[in-house]
């Protein structure tokens, strides 16, 4: 599988949301039934769909569970899927569900036991830790907690337990104003190369630049809701 364009899902209230800077107040993008629009993805050539339940990471509500096991359940192509797991249990009922991979984040840097115990059981390539930055340090809990370590020092630490990390930059996430190039390039060399970008994509430039860094893929959200990339050309990268 060559270089990844993954579309972004967030769920919020049961809907499909595009925040801007991950701010629950500041939605973009707004739009009913979140079932639809995953399999307009699928139909649209989209090789793995990137699923978030923003209340689960934000509030630990599970408002959308059904949802997303209904995503889960009627796509054909792989789902990774974070949002609030924070417990070995939370992991394991959606790994035994069929989502492809999980995206763990606040759980992987308070509990690393439990990523051990799920590469364990689930092995490591349906893991994925979240590298969230904010200000070149990582965050946790819905963005709203500061750690004191860099993105690429936290994913030097996981390399044995994930396959892959999916790399947030927080302060350009949902403001359709491009990259940061410079802290991608730190984390594809921590990760050898295994990371998906996300935040701040707004270009096919941003993409070729991405590619050309190094990292595995891209998720997008904002850029492909408002139209500010069309999904059918990023096919052709």
């Amino acid at each position: 599988m060559g270089f990844l364009v993954i579309p972004a899902l967030d769920l919020k209230d049961r809907k499909c949301v595009q925040l801007r800077g991950g701010d629950p107040e500041k939605k973009l993008v707004e739009l009913d039934d979140p079932l639809e629009i995953a399999k307009r993805w699928e139909r649209l050539g989209a090789e793995r769909l990137h699923l978030i339940d923003l209340d689960g990471a934000i509030e630990e509500n599970r408002v959308n569970e059904d949802i997303v096991i209904k995503i889960i359940e009627k796509l054909r192509i792989p789902v990774q899927y974070g949002g609030g797991m924070r417990y070995f249990e939370d992991a394991s009922k959606f790994l035994n569900l069929g989502v492809e991979k999980v995206i763990l984040g606040t759980i992987a840097i308070k509990k690393p036991e439990v990523l051990r115990n799920l590469e364990e059981m689930y092995g490591r390539e349906r893991i994925i830790v979240a590298l969230d930055s904010r200000e070149g340090y990582v965050v946790i809990k819905g963005w709203k907690e500061r750690t004191g370590v860099k993105a690429e020092e936290l994913a030097e630490n996981f390399k044995e337990f994930a396959y892959e990390f999916l790399f947030t930059n927080v302060d350009v996430e949902g403001r359709l104003g491009g990259i940061d190039e410079e802290i991608i390039k730190k984390v594809v060399k921590a990760t050898d190369g295994a990371v998906i970008v996300s935040g701040g994509v707004s270009t096919i430039e941003d993409i070729r630049k991405v590619k050309a860094l190094g990292a595995k893929g891209v998720v997008i959200g904002s850029a492909l809701y408002t139209g500010k990339i069309d999904f059918k050309e990023t096919l052709k990268l």
